[in-house]
């Protein structure tokens, strides 16, 4: 009799859990299964129940299963001692199972806890209380946040990037590739702008997945996170290093080379100590703290924005629109690029499509950085309205600055005779303004110390991040108590940043830095689709009273019954059909950016690949499209949903699928390096895993 009270105690908890009139009732059943020893003990000892949503109200939810395999449980012990193990099917004790089968059983029991434990803590989020501050001081402005992300965007690309993709790439169509670029790096802009509305916290791509995707993913982004600013500030300290070597006429090389040299191909020839030594002062200015550094990256962008109008309203004097439109005898011999093939000869598109769109990844280089604003969100005095504002306006800016300097380029000098090192002097040489050459060096070295701090001030922020939340080790996000920010991080990153310029060339460093930021890029903008498509609030904590069958879920593709409002099923239809879209995307996107010239030939394989696959892609998207969304209201939300974050990603891919074997070989050993950390140290110390361990304390059902 105690049996089948205790199991029809349970399914009345089961069945009054999904009645909303006996709410009473219900929570008198669940006290009364919970005094019970014997039920849930098994689900709770395999770690799989009880089931309880997450929320102000957390209340036991006891499953027919859990109370079946109890009752199975004590039948065994009392009625059949010689029996391992009874197995229960289709809620009933089916039979006793000894020997090698019984072992099988258990076998596969034990792999599939592992694999539910291991799916778990790879997919366990970080929960955040925007009201719980963080230490770090709030002193950042909207117009310190823009010229944050001008100063790390602006830089490299102005003064080397435009002519020399105009010499071997593009043609006078740069300006096209550098509207490409811009396009791709405005919609990554706007789902980082969403984010920077929904969490505005440090850490940048790293938080936005940790609290949307899982632990995993964002250990993943938020190591290459590292690896980018580590590379990218390596190579603008390394790019400066070079262009004050230069105006002192080489002097610096040939006097560290009398120190000493070194051989081989995967190294520089001598140890660039002026690189190493600006770095650390750069980082020290940091370490000093956000506000400090904020002004000085401020006088710098002025300087740099500065010197680029100048550019702009000197060439327009000196423009020649014929430079646009040069017949094919005009060509010079001397370009050898075999970076794009099928070229046109003559007219706007000197290169053809093939050119613009290799043009486009190489000017994607120019917009990166405009990221390091999302990282600053715990010291922005309003982050939900700076970031969002901040991230659009200095991306705007940057494209309007690359689109001029590169259009007056072409439009003075033909895109053959540019210099492709130094195109901005050799520019004003060639039309007799010998004095202007030094004004455009100063904004030169300006534009790149403040990309030097603009990819220097993020890396800190995601170590210390990454730290506080137990992933990597704790001291490297240690606050420093009178400069209140991460001084042991801050000087870490830099050191290694350091000598990373010191010993490497500046062609080295540069290879592997798309990777990861397009990598983020991608990861941000599917975690706008799932946020955006996430169960409502109005329906959380409830289940979904629809039958989950077949048919429901395929007529739920399409809604059907045009329900307006997510819930938890449609959430996760959505989520499924996101997974689908980004492995469509994987195949298409090869074809397109490793055959291309098959494609514009017409190839019967490429195009039928595509056929194949583009239609399935849209389709896709549609279904998503049908979805209702979450009602969830922010400061900045990304439009065109799915539509736009969809594009982002898909671009984001093809740039991707277009880089060297040789980088995603060197990316996948600093992702070795990364995951050896988290599995012997991340995981382990991870701040969820100690919340989640004891919200399961205080409250798992009662057992012994």
């Amino acid at each position: 009799m105690g049996l089948f009270f205790t199991l029809s105690n349970a399914l009345e908890c089961y069945v009054c859990d999904n009645q909303e009139d006996n709410k009473h009732k219900c929570l008198q059943s669940i006290k009364t299964c919970e005094q019970d020893e014997d039920v849930c003990m098994t689900e709770v000892k395999w770690g799989s129940a009880p089931y309880w949503t997450v929320g102000a109200k957390k209340q036991y939810y006891i499953s027919k299963k859990c109370a079946t395999e109890s009752h199975c449980r004590r039948i065994r012990e009392k009625n059949m001692p010689d029996c391992t193990y009874l197995w229960y099917v289709d809620w009933k004790c089916s039979e006793c199972c000894r020997g090698d089968r019984c072992n099988y059983f258990i076998f596969v029991r034990i792999i599939k806890v592992i694999m539910v434990k291991v799916l778990e803590t790879f997919t366990r989020k970080k929960w955040i209380d925007l009201s719980v501050e963080s230490g770090l001081t709030r002193c950042l402005s909207t117009l310190d946040l823009t010229a944050l992300g001008i100063g790390s965007t602006l830089g490299v690309g102005v003064y080397v990037l435009a002519g020399s993709v105009a010499k071997v790439a593009a043609g006078p169509a740069v300006i096209i590739s550098f509207a490409i670029a811009a396009i791709a790096s405005i919609f990554a802009g706007l789902c980082y702008a969403e984010f920077g509305a929904r969490v505005p916290k440090a850490g940048s791509a790293y938080v936005y997945s940790y609290v949307t995707v899982g632990e995993f993913i964002a250990f993943l982004i938020g190591w290459t996170l590292i690896l980018e600013y580590v590379i990218g500030a390596a190579s603008v300290v390394k790019g400066l290093s070079e262009y004050v070597d230069a105006l002192l006429n080489h002097e610096m090389q040939n006097f560290f080379k009398s120190i000493v040299q070194f051989e081989g191909d995967h190294f520089s020839k001598y140890p660039d100590l002026f690189a190493f030594t600006i770095t650390m002062i750069f980082s020290l200015a940091i370490a000093f703290g956000a506000k400090e550094s904020s002004v000085v990256n401020n006088i710098f962008t002025l300087i740099n924005l500065g010197v680029v109008l100048f550019v702009i309203g000197a060439g327009c004097i000196h423009a020649n629109f014929k430079n646009w439109q040069l017949p094919s005898s005009c060509y010079g011999t001397n370009d050898n690029s075999d970076d794009c093939k099928n070229r046109v000869k003559g007219g706007f598109a000197r290169f053809g499509i093939a050119g613009i769109i290799c043009g486009a990844a190489r000017c994607f280089y120019g917009y990166i950085g405009f990221d390091v604003v999302a990282t600053a969100g715990e010291e922005a005095r309003n982050p939900k309205k700076s970031i969002p504002i901040a991230i659009v306006t200095s991306l705007t800016i940057v494209f309007l600055a690359y689109f001029g300097v590169s259009s007056v380029l072409t439009l003075t000098i033909p895109y053959y005779q540019q210099n492709d090192k130094a195109p901005l002097p050799f520019m004003f040489d060639s039309i007799g303004w010998g004095w202007a050459k030094m004004l455009v060096s100063l904004g030169a070295i300006c534009a790149l110390c403040a990309s030097l701090l603009g990819a220097l001030f993020p890396l800190p922020r995601v170590i210390h991040a990454m730290a506080s939340d137990g992933l990597i080790f704790k001291f490297m996000g240690k606050l420093h108590p009178r400069f209140q920010t991460p001084l042991i991080g801050t000087l870490t990153a830099g050191f290694l940043t350091g000598i990373l310029s010191a010993i490497f060339e500046l062609d080295q460093l540069v290879d592997m830095m798309s990777l990861g930021t397009l990598l983020a890029y991608s990861i941000v903008a599917a975690c706008v689709l799932i946020l955006r498509y996430e169960e409502s609030e109005a329906f959380e904590k409830r289940v979904d009273r629809d039958p989950r069958t077949a048919i429901f879920i395929v007529k739920q593709l399409i809604n059907i019954n045009r329900i307006t409002m997510s819930t938890k099923l449609t959430g996760q239809i959505s989520a499924c059909l996101i997974s689908i879209y980004v492995l469509l995307c994987i195949p298409a996107t090869f074809v397109i950016a490793r055959y291309s010239e098959d494609i514009i030939n017409g190839s019967p394989w490429a195009i039928t690949s595509l056929t194949l696959l583009l239609p399935c892609l849209i389709l896709t998207l549609i279904f998503i499209y049908c979805q209702p969304v979450s009602e969830k209201q922010l400061a900045f939300t990304v439009p065109f949903v799915p539509f736009l974050p969809a594009t982002s990603i898909f671009i984001n891919m093809i740039l991707m699928m277009m880089l060297k074997s040789k980088i995603w070989i060197s990316f996948s050993i600093w992702l070795a390096v990364g995951l050896s950390i988290y599995f012997s140290y991340g995981v382990w110390h991870s701040t969820s895993r100690k919340k989640n361990n004891s919200l399961n304390d205080n409250n798992s059902c009662n057992y012994k």
